[in-house]
């Protein structure tokens, strides 16, 4: 049997199951707010062109409107500006987009303080419990803010002082992109930097680093409660756009059933 065949037949068997981790895309999906005088990127929606009438007596579509990072959605180098001599979204290797995911538990730190920021020591002992991060893998940090994915207010978490949900400091930042051997991050909230990380050195340090050293985010990831510490796949599937700084995309795993 081959390899791929093994994998068909668990499928089809019940061996393994496949988890969606995608945010459904919708008029009110919540989506990143930047303070003036920043330009915000347009919502998604639908434009009905037809509907079996008139127009098109035997279909139905639509045209679609959206920004590049709306909801579930993949980083780009070429997003930053450490990282515009990098690749589009449309070059991205596709080998880099499957591969084994790291599941980092971080729910109860978020819990105790949403403006919770990954370390190095956090990473170290996770590799302590569970083996080094993986070659060509996806660092998925769970944190329960998937919870907030039909509440934008909740989502953004934004005070008088900021939007408030957790993310990585510089240092990891810097040291998950230039020593680990990982594709890129992935994580429940609307960005991959932290709500304050405007603050930070070098401000967005997720963003700067990791696209700056040719890896990748995923931001709005849901249910990744349903995934083990390791064993997982991880699929991402953005749209190719020629030129783009990114794509919505869906993202499913491979888990074994136990």
């Amino acid at each position: 049997m081959t390899a791929v065949a093994a994998i068909l037949g668990a499928l089809r068997g019940g061996e393994v199951r496949v988890v969606d981790l995608t945010n459904r895309l919708s008029e009110t999906t919540p989506t990143l707010t930047l303070p003036e005088p920043f330009p915000n990127l347009i919502d998604f929606s639908l434009d009905q062109v037809s509907a079996y009438d008139e127009p098109g007596p035997f279909w139905k579509h639509h045209n679609i409107h959206t920004g590049e990072h709306v909801g579930t959605h993949i980083d780009a180098p070429v997003h930053w500006v450490s990282g515009r001599d990098g690749l589009d979204v449309s070059q991205i290797p596709p080998e880099r987009l499957v591969g084994p995911a790291a599941v980092m538990d971080l729910t109860e730190q978020v819990t105790a303080d949403p403006d919770f920021l990954l370390e190095v020591d956090h990473v170290r002992r996770w590799e302590v419990e569970n083996g080094g991060l993986p070659e060509g893998g996806w660092l998925l940090l769970r944190t329960g803010w998937d919870r907030f994915a039909d509440d934008e207010e909740a989502f953004l978490n934004t005070d008088a002082t900021g939007s408030h949900t957790p993310g990585v400091s510089a240092e990891c930042a810097r040291w998950l992109a230039e020593e680990t051997p990982l594709s890129g991050i992935g994580v429940e909230t609307v960005g991959i930097d932290a709500g304050r990380g405007a603050e930070l050195d070098p401000p967005f340090p997720a963003h700067y680093h990791l696209l700056g050293n040719d890896k990748y985010g995923i931001t709005s990831l849901q249910r990744l409660g349903e995934l083990p510490s390791t064993g997982a796949m991880i699929i991402v599937s953005p749209l190719p756009i020629v030129g783009g700084t990114g794509s919505p995309c869906r993202v499913f795993a491979l888990v074994d059933r136990v």
